[in-house]
């Protein structure tokens, strides 16, 4: 299943393009859990495989959301949805996948669906290879359960019970994993929500039955996250 957020603060856009991701869906045999928030201003380190983000937003400008979620996030497909196209140049500063232009059909829909779609599905298997200290580590995203760090060395825990180690600091391993479904909960604990099999207060059970604790600070965002990416859906 893959996630989808609509950025749209009118009503009427937001349901145009959840009936085109739900046909979309029905027709290629896909599942979507689809969100929608009228703007971003709730929205810290979104849990998404896709963003769907109207320009203009009325108190926002969506080009401007963007270029912030770029800050933490370099790597979920973002399609901006406007009737302004002469914003496409700019669109490219914050690595846009496509722009759709309002009013639009279901056959140009379906076409930068298809596109998205390839990007979700290449990054929803790649692969992160890692400078271990015995060499060079491959490793598939999806088995990667969790990253910790103990002194200088960052500790890749992978399903099956292998741990692989490599030097260096969770901010720059944090940055190289790209956001979700990777969700950093302290300052020494990175997880890959897609193991997360249960959480009770700041404590998360991961699939291979470690615990990890959310950190006091982080603790309201984390568990929001947790629960939208796990199928709590937004806005």
């Amino acid at each position: 299943m893959y996630r989808i957020l609509i950025v749209e603060d009118e009503l009427d856009a937001a349901t145009a393009l959840r009936n085109a991701i739900e046909r979309y869906g029905k027709e290629h045999d896909e599942q979507f859990q689809i969100g929608w928030m009228r703007n971003t201003i709730d929205l810290d380190r979104p849990a998404f495989d896709l963003i769907f983000m109207d320009i203009d937003l009325g108190v926002e400008n969506g080009m401007e959301d963007a270029e912030e979620i770029r800050k933490f996030d370099t790597k979920t497909p973002i399609i901006f949805v406007t009737n302004l196209a002469q914003y496409a140049v700019r669109g490219y500063q914050v690595n846009a996948l496509d722009f759709i232009v309002k009013p639009f059909t279901y056959g140009s829909f379906s076409l930068r669906m298809d596109r998205a779609m390839e990007v979700m599905r290449r990054q929803s298997d790649r692969t992160i290879t890692v400078h271990a200290r015995d060499g060079i580590c491959l490793f598939s995203a999806s088995d990667l359960v969790r990253v910790w760090v103990r002194g200088h060395n960052v500790n890749y825990e992978l399903s099956g019970g292998r741990t692989v180690v490599a030097r260096g600091s969770l901010s720059e391993t944090e940055k190289m994993l790209g956001g979700a479904p990777f969700l950093r909960i302290s300052s020494g604990c990175i997880i890959n929500m897609a193991h997360v099999r249960g959480v009770h207060e700041a404590a998360v059970t991961m699939s291979d039955k470690s615990v990890c604790y959310i950190s006091r600070a982080n603790k309201r965002r984390c568990l929001e996250e947790i629960s939208r990416y796990l199928g709590g859906g937004a806005g």
